[in-house]
């Protein structure tokens, strides 16, 4: 009794002092004894993507209309007046995502007798997860980028010398048809020769400028519409809000352009649609650092979906889906976005593959 009465004393405070949770990553909800929302966070309110306006004074039954296991957790904190916490709460919402979470519960008094409110701190399991995978493919693509790119200054050289070597002999037959098989070799030296070419390509100085993201994307469905023509719909979704971003306008071109170009050729036999949509993400975290805002461009395609035994390896060099692709678009994709502090990500099934592409919007946290 003496531990309970002194929890109670030391968390005692007003609603007004809960703006402070404002500046805290984690989502928080604050409920009152009848389960209704009082107030909330700027994570939470990304997390459900529903503003403070749509969320406050609503029954958490009413949000979460699967989520009877949060209903359940947020009644025992008031009734047994103490903190647990709860892992793995599945919270059914009109989200396109499955939201897991992990909770802490904990009852807050605000005067004498029972809690007044709940706290409730939720993590988003799955965003946990995502983060520490695309940490291990950062790493395992800094390393593949860096042994390719090796590779391709050691392939180099001697392709120029087999190239070389059989102009000579073209240059010493006296037969034509002799020559079609030097010719050959000499084709497929300048086809490897632009192969290496490409695996270098991300290497240069960045050239970072103030520039707009939709006239960037404009300039992308430009050349995609010229090359597939009404055979593809390419529709777009931004938000007019954003801000400038600082990037290299050239290099985040064709890293764009690489993506939507896949997600061109995966829809192209469908006659089907890609859908560009730009939006801000509020504290989300690349390579380890928190950011307070990012953009967000996804890359949305009503193909057939990547088969899921490529996972993550669709950003190593030389891995591709499709016969006639090079496995080179997307890695070199990647490495571009990465120089510039950005990350690309992926969601695929049947019928709808998002590809997303989070640039850091300011300060660090």
């Amino acid at each position: 009794m003496h531990q309970n009465s002194a929890m109670k004393h030391n968390e005692k405070t007003e609603l007004g002092d809960l703006d402070l949770l404002n500046v805290m990553a984690t989502s928080v909800l604050v409920v009152n004894s009848a389960l209704q929302v009082v107030t909330l966070n700027a994570s939470a309110q990304t997390l459900f993507a529903l503003s403070e306006a749509k969320l406050k004074g609503r029954c958490l039954i009413d949000l979460f209309p699967q989520g009877l296991a949060l209903e359940q957790a947020a009644q025992r904190a008031l009734s047994e007046e103490r903190s647990f916490m709860e892992r793995g709460i599945y919270l059914g919402m009109h989200l396109s995502e499955k939201l897991f979470v992990d909770c802490s519960v904990t009852p807050l008094w605000l005067g004498e007798g029972p809690p007044a409110v709940v706290v409730i701190e939720m993590t988003n399991v799955a965003r946990h997860r995502s983060i520490q995978r695309d940490g291990q493919m950062l790493t395992q693509n800094h390393a593949a980028s860096a042994f390719i790119q090796g590779l391709a200054h050691e392939i180099k050289n001697p392709l120029g010398g087999i190239r070389g070597a059989a102009q000579l002999l073209e240059r010493e037959l006296g037969s034509k048809t002799l020559a079609e098989y030097t010719q050959v070799i000499i084709g497929e030296a300048d086809r490897l020769r632009l192969l290496v070419d490409r695996m270098l390509e991300p290497a240069g100085q960045l050239d970072v400028k103030e520039i707009n993201i939709h006239e960037v994307l404009e300039h992308v469905r430009l050349i995609v519409d010229s090359e597939h023509g009404a055979q593809i719909s390419i529709l777009d979704d931004y938000d007019p809000s954003l801000p400038l971003i600082k990037a290299d306008r050239d290099k985040l071109i064709q890293a764009l352009l690489n993506i939507v170009r896949n997600a061109a050729q995966a829809v192209f036999p469908l006659r089907g649609n890609v859908t560009l949509r730009t939006r801000v993400q509020r504290k989300f975290t690349i390579a380890s650092q928190l950011h307070r805002l990012v953009m967000v461009i996804q890359i949305i395609d009503n193909g057939p979906g990547i088969d899921p035994e490529l996972g993550t390896s669709i950003f190593y060099p030389l891995v591709t889906g499709r016969p006639e692709g090079t496995g080179l678009g997307l890695p070199t994709a990647q490495s571009l976005i990465q120089r510039q502090g950005g990350l690309v990500g992926f969601e695929s099934e049947v019928g709808k593959t998002v590809f997303s592409v989070w640039l850091p919007l300011g300060e660090l946290k």
